[in-house]
């Protein structure tokens, strides 16, 4: 038994650690009626709920200890720490657990949860101590015995599934930002809008978003456009459904061009979590018809690089038509009429069979025409003069100029690549197309390279390129910098020919003794605009944005 005066001492520490914890956050942080204890960051935070937070439609999930999903608020009220008046709540953070028990308590009906990724409980503000008592009426007896996540078996952990982790970071082969504008007016009610629900959570669920996968945003369209969530607000699947599944139906007019032009103007933008170089994708549900015109919205979308899908549900009776007041909406709104981005839906008791050639659609990368501008669809290679005429000082001034041009375009593993090799008798492969999958890396191993020195084979050099770089591309965009600054000792028109029928388009830059002639008879046609010259290393630079303008000029023709 420990002794009275060992007893005295740990009460005045823990009163001593009770007090340096409740003096943590000495200002509450302010937060919602529907703060969620996944949208805090911290281990243990004080927050101050508003008054009144049981006139509000609060998710709670849990008993004592709840899944992060939940209402901080809510749960506060359901655990009887929080009353009408709101007031200061103290949130711990936990790990996640199985089996989120479902009781009534104080007003508050909690659900059930068969597992989540993260846990809080909840204690008041002035007592870290506090204990956990569950609510005497419990409504999911069979979820009382389940243990946490953490205190589970190893073995039973390790036994989990390997499919799940394998599809965790989501469907890489839809790597689209996808921004999902539905319907919420007057016109579709509140009965087809559940309807409009079920469909939406069951493509999502299919779409299979994630860190590397697809991400997914919502817009409501109703009287004025309203976003319920970012592209990057839920990057898991099971918080996008249920996300999905607490959207409340607005009612109003169908201003579905408000809702377009609101989602091309900003939702994609980096700071709202758009990802460069991704393709972006728009689909907008509409029942019926709109209230407004679509034609500013849908062309602002378009100059935007937004593919704009439209899927038309129960489309106008013949006796409806008097009523629509732009009867080819449809064709107006989506990126390209022809067929591909619209998708008419007969009826909402119908669309299951329609989830699976949806997404075909949204995740055709060749079929998104709008996203295809030539800063996110080019393959560029640099051929690089490494002789010793050149110098290892303008061999840099070379790298440069190469990195200026690659700076302008938008390199990832869906959009623009860039690859190099350098030459002298022989060649080397610097990095090829698909070695590196955002800008900055690509750059860097640009600048990486290192100065070979010796003869100058510009022709066989354009064969190497040709059949090494190129080997696994589609024609129409792919692009070649050549850069040399002298005579080559072999043939250029020949392998510049052969590259030429394989679709690439060759631009020639010369410098210092670099002739004419051979830098001709390598470019592509026309010659003057493919073609540039520069008597001085240093001149290089005033290329850059003509090169860049010529390879988008070309890519817009031919595609």
């Amino acid at each position: 038994m420990p002794q009275l005066s060992v007893l005295l001492p740990l009460t005045g520490l823990l009163f001593l650690l009770s007090s340096v914890l409740g003096s943590e956050v000495s200002v509450p942080y302010p937060v919602t009626c529907t703060t969620r204890g996944a949208d805090l960051t911290q281990d243990t935070v004080v927050v101050l709920c508003p008054p009144q937070c049981t006139q509000w439609r609060m998710s709670v999930f849990g008993t004592g200890v709840y899944a992060a999903v939940s209402s901080i608020c809510g749960a506060a009220v359901h655990r009887g720490i929080l009353g009408p008046a709101g007031g200061p709540v103290r949130v711990h953070r936990l790990q996640g657990r199985h089996n989120y028990i479902s009781s009534y308590a104080h007003g508050i009906h909690s659900q059930a949860l068969s597992h989540w990724t993260a846990s809080f409980s909840l204690t008041s503000r002035w007592n870290n101590f506090e204990p956990i008592n569950v609510p005497q009426e419990l409504i999911s007896e069979t979820s009382t015995t389940a243990l946490p996540a953490a205190a589970r078996p190893v073995k039973k952990l390790l036994k989990k599934p390997s499919v799940k982790k394998a599809l965790a970071g989501g469907n890489k082969d839809c790597q689209m930002d996808i921004a999902m504008v539905i319907d919420s007016s007057s016109n579709i009610g509140q009965r087809r809008f559940n309807l409009q629900k079920n469909f939406i959570a069951k493509l999502a669920a299919m779409l299979r978003v994630g860190p590397i996968g697809p991400h997914i945003g919502l817009i409501q369209a109703s009287d004025s456009p309203r976003t319920e969530f970012l592209l990057t607000n839920y990057t898991q699947p099971k918080e996008l459904l249920f996300a999905i599944k607490e959207l409340a139906y607005l009612g109003g007019d169908s201003n579905t061009g408000k809702a377009i032009m609101h989602t091309a103007e900003t939702f994609f933008s980096q700071e709202n979590g758009g990802r460069r170089g991704h393709p972006r994708v728009m689909m907008v549900l509409i029942d019926g018809w709109p209230s407004d015109d679509l034609d500013q919205a849908a062309m602002l979308a378009r100059e935007s690089g937004i593919n704009v899908f439209l899927v038309s549900v129960a489309k106008p009776a013949p006796e409806e038509l008097s009523m629509v007041r732009d009867k080819d909406f449809m064709k107006k709104a989506v990126c390209k009429d022809n067929g591909f981005f619209s998708y008419p839906i007969p009826s909402w008791f119908s669309t299951t069979k329609h989830i699976r050639p949806l997404i075909q659609r949204l995740c055709s990368l060749d079929g998104l025409l709008c996203s295809k501008t030539c800063y996110n669809s080019v393959n560029i290679g640099f051929l690089i003069d490494g002789s010793s005429s050149v110098g290892d000082g303008n061999f840099q001034l070379v790298l440069e100029f190469l990195a200026g041009i690659a700076r302008s375009f938008e390199i990832s593993d869906v959009g623009a690549h860039i690859g190099a090799v350098q030459f002298t008798y022989e060649q080397r492969l610097e990095f090829g197309l698909s070695d590196y999958s955002n800008k900055d890396d690509a750059i860097n191993a640009l600048r990486r390279i290192s100065y070979m020195s010796g003869g100058t084979s510009t022709g066989s050099a354009i064969s190497y390129t040709t059949q090494n770089l190129f080997r696994r591309t589609g024609p129409g965009r792919n692009f070649l910098i050549v850069v040399t600054d002298g005579q080559s000792y072999d043939d250029v028109r020949g392998p510049a020919m052969a590259a030429h029928k394989q679709g690439i388009t060759i631009f020639s830059v010369g410098v210092a003794w670099a002739p004419l002639d051979d830098l001709k008879a390598m470019s592509s046609e026309p010659k003057d605009s493919h073609t540039f010259f520069t008597r001085e290393f240093s001149g290089l630079s005033e290329f850059i944005p003509l090169v860049v303008r010529g390879i988008c000029k070309d890519f817009t023709e031919n595609n």
